[in-house]
């Protein structure tokens, strides 16, 4: 703190109390109540929230250099600024030489996804380290301090409160982050499905929107609340199900109407759809070789050759971390067996010494 508080206006750390009635353990507590002092400091310093703009950041993002300008230059000429949030492109990629194969396939398709996404605003939704002016987050009495997924949730916390009056805007810039890496191999593979478990917990958000949306007053447009809704239902459910799907519901029909003309044309159909897929696996491998960072000097050149074989993982990972985790957190939602804890995903670093020996940090 002291080593960087000339650079800033002013640097201060914040200490969350536990225990705080009506908080489950998690992010959105923490920023919360971190997001009320920084209040009250700005109360203290006259400083008017309308010139803040809040960017929540995990320990282990790493902004673009021209994050802070870009994000500064956008906010001021922004039409109307309160009613927006700013979302920058996530990628996972500050380790990604260091992460074992199942990881780097994850964190590769995760990076990709949010790029896609960055140019989809209508669907765009907060996620991780996204900026929101203070006389919003004031106005929403910042985050929710009841769920494990803040980030989503603050989108539609948001739109209610503005009667549908805000968007999430695409800021084309990277926030680096890590891929999922721990101590050992089966410690990360677990940390990996915990990560999923938490993203695709936000399956939850469905229960606020059509309670918030169709059963209380208020004065959105029904047309834009209900394609908001149906993207929100067809995203989780198609998250769970869909690779599964994909590579086997072509064949149950046959098993039980055999001779039935649809259901002996359904794989056909199906076959062709996984041979699109497999050309946009082909376009997402060129991505992510377009994409990744430099090799790491301690890594052999054929390292590289195992950045194009990880792809063998892809039908083992779509399934287990996304479809199984999908699944896990839906039903515990369905049988009312809630997730009341932010499980803390381990992310290592790897450091090499002047000496050429290495090591690793959580």
């Amino acid at each position: 703190m002291k080593t960087y508080k000339s650079h800033f206006m002013d640097a201060f750390a914040v200490k969350h109390p536990s225990n705080i009635p009506g908080e489950i353990i998690g992010k959105g507590g923490n920023v919360t109540y971190a997001g009320r002092e920084l209040e009250n400091y700005l109360k203290t310093k006259g400083i008017d929230p309308l010139r803040v703009l809040v960017t929540t950041l995990d320990a282990d993002n790493r902004p673009d250099k021209q994050y802070l300008a870009a994000l500064s230059y956008a906010y001021i000429v922004c039409p109307d600024p309160i009613h927006s949030s700013f979302q920058p492109v996530a990628l996972f990629s500050n380790n990604i030489w260091d992460a074992p194969a199942p990881m780097r396939v994850l964190a590769t398709g995760n990076s990709i996804s949010h790029l896609v996404f960055s140019l989809r605003s209508h669907a765009l939704r907060n996620f991780s380290a996204h900026a929101q002016p203070m006389v919003a987050l004031i106005k929403t009495d910042f985050w929710s301090v009841r769920t494990i997924v803040e980030d989503g949730h603050q989108f539609w916390r948001s739109y209610f409160r503005f009667e549908g009056n805000y968007r999430a805007l695409p800021l084309h810039l990277p926030i680096y982050q890590d891929a999922v890496l721990s101590d050992t191999y089966w410690k990360t593979l677990k940390a990996q499905f915990l990560q999923y478990r938490r993203w695709t917990y936000g399956a939850s958000d469905l229960a606020y929107v059509v309670h918030m949306g169709f059963f209380r007053k208020n004065t959105i447009s029904k047309r834009d609340l209900i394609a908001k809704t149906w993207r929100l239902l067809e995203g989780h459910v198609t998250w769970a199900v869909g690779p599964i799907l994909v590579l086997f519901g072509g064949f149950i029909p046959v098993l039980f109407h055999p001779k039935s003309y649809a259901a002996l044309e359904l794989p056909l159909i199906v076959s062709r759809i996984q041979t699109v897929a497999i050309f946009v696996a082909v376009v997402t491998v060129f991505l992510s070789l377009k994409t990744l960072p430099p090799k790491p000097k301690r890594y052999k050149r054929h390292k590289s050759i195992f950045m194009v074989l990880q792809w063998a993982y892809l039908p083992f990972t779509t399934l287990f971390f996304n479809s199984f985790a999908a699944l896990y957190s839906q039903t515990r939602l369905m049988l009312g067996k809630y997730i009341s804890k932010f499980d803390v995903t381990d992310k290592a670093v790897i450091f090499q010494a002047a000496d050429g020996t290495t090591s690793k940090k959580l």
